[in-house]
C-alpha cells in the first residue's frame, strides 16, 4: 500500500505543482471531496475555492477555479482554467476585482452579466481566502 498520493496540478499555462502529498482536499463542482493513498478511480468538475493538501503535518493552499480532478492509481491530477499558490496571490489586486465585481453587480440588470459578475466575485473572494489561509498555516 501507497502511503501518499502523488498531487499534479496543471493549468494551461504551466504545471503548478507536482508533489507526494498525505492528503489532498478540494472545491468539486458538487462540493469537497478529499483524497486519502489508495483512493479508488475517481473524477469530478472543480468548482472555485480553496485546494489543499498535506504534507509532513502541514497544510499548504491553492486557489483553483474551473476544470478537473482525476484520481487513478494513486495519483490525483487537477486540470485547473487557474490556480495560484497561496503565496502567488496578490491580495490588493483581488479586493479590487471584488470591487468592480461587486459594483457591476448592482449596476446590471441582465441575467448573463449578473453570473458573470457573480462568478468574478466568488473567485476574487475565494483567492483572498485562500492567501489568507496560507498565512495562518505559515506556508505562505
Amino acid at each position: 500500500m501507497a502511503d501518499t498520493v502523488k498531487l499534479e496540478i496543471v493549468t494551461p499555462d504551466r504545471k503548478v505543482l507536482s508533489e507526494d502529498v498525505d492528503y489532498v482536499g478540494a472545491p468539486g463542482a458538487m462540493g469537497e471531496f478529499g483524497i486519502l493513498p489508495n483512493h479508488v478511480p475517481f473524477l469530478s468538475a472543480l468548482g472555485i475555492g480553496n485546494l489543499y493538501y498535506k504534507l509532513g503535518g502541514k497544510t499548504y493552499y491553492v486557489f483553483v477555479a474551473g476544470g478537473f480532478a482525476e484520481v487513478s492509481h494513486n495519483k490525483c491530477t487537477i486540470l485547473a482554467e487557474v490556480a495560484e499558490m497561496a503565496h502567488e496571490i496578490d491580495v490588493d489586486r483581488a479586493q479590487k476585482a471584488a470591487d468592480r465585481a461587486g459594483q457591476r453587480a448592482q449596476q446590471t440588470k441582465e441575467r448573463l452579466d449578473f453570473a458573470r459578475n457573480q462568478a468574478a466575485l466568488r473567485r476574487a473572494i475565494a483567492r483572498m481566502s485562500c492567501q489568507r489561509a496560507g498565512k495562518d498555516a505559515g506556508t505562505c
